[in-house]
């Protein structure tokens, strides 16, 4: 038996529950795309906008002293007056009209529910090991971590559709935006399928039974007969 085993599950755990804290992260913030109109006066106020899976942020941002070759509004960080409304696809009683026109909802459905899927699937797996330490139950090894990668690739797809939608939502002549940007919402759900993934797998390899190095190991493990 292999006595460096437990030790190995439980630092590819912590790795993992790291994992899984980005992706919590990713999925309750706002930041996943930051976006920016044009600006033709910059001794005015302009509307800069960032959202995630589920709200979308505007700001209204005072310019000024502002480089004439850029053409944008922000960055976002410059202070100003904020407000958050939550898509009306998810809660029908509020107004995020600016988003609603310039992109496509079945986008930004697809993508928050894929979402869910994947923190589903982390807290099954996270069941699964939680359980094998206690019960020493070693075969729930396996599940776990194939759904932690299941994980991984179902944040990666949710950030590919978020990806397109933002892609399209810049080329759409209705839209009133010209730049964007990717935030730290949207790097940490990258990291996440990163983490997810490779420790997923990395979990596997650990729970498979040890091939013997040689062998005659086989034979030496083997019962006497009587």
């Amino acid at each position: 038996m292999d006595e460096s085993k437990p030790l190995k599950v439980r630092l590819t755990f912590f790795v993992i529950l790291v994992g899984i804290s980005l992706l919590f992260a990713a999925v309750v913030t706002d930041h996943w795309a930051v976006l920016s109109p044009k600006v033709e006066n910059y001794n005015a106020t302009c509307e800069a906008a960032h959202f995630g899976l589920w709200r979308l942020c505007t700001k209204r941002i005072f310019m000024h002293d502002q480089d004439p070759k850029e053409k944008a509004c922000g960055p976002i960080s410059l202070p100003g007056e904020h407000n958050c409304s939550y898509f009306k696809h998810f809660t029908p009683g509020q107004s995020s009209e600016i988003f609603e026109v310039t992109t496509q909802k079945e986008y930004s459905i697809s993508a928050a529910a894929i979402a869910i899927f994947s923190v589903g699937f982390a807290i099954i797996g996270t069941i699964c090991v939680l359980l094998s330490f206690r019960k020493k139950r070693d075969y729930l090894l396996k599940p776990a971590s194939m759904f932690y990668t299941f994980a991984g690739l179902c944040i990666i797809i949710s950030v590919e559709v978020m990806r397109q939608s933002v892609k399209r939502m810049i080329d759409s002549e209705e839209t009133v935006w010209i730049e964007y940007s990717y935030s730290w919402s949207f790097a940490c759900a990258c990291a996440s399928f990163v983490l997810l993934f490779i420790c997923g797998i990395a979990l596997l390899l650990i729970a498979l039974p040890r091939f013997p190095r040689n062998p005659w190991e086989t034979c030496m493990d083997a019962e006497p007969e009587h």
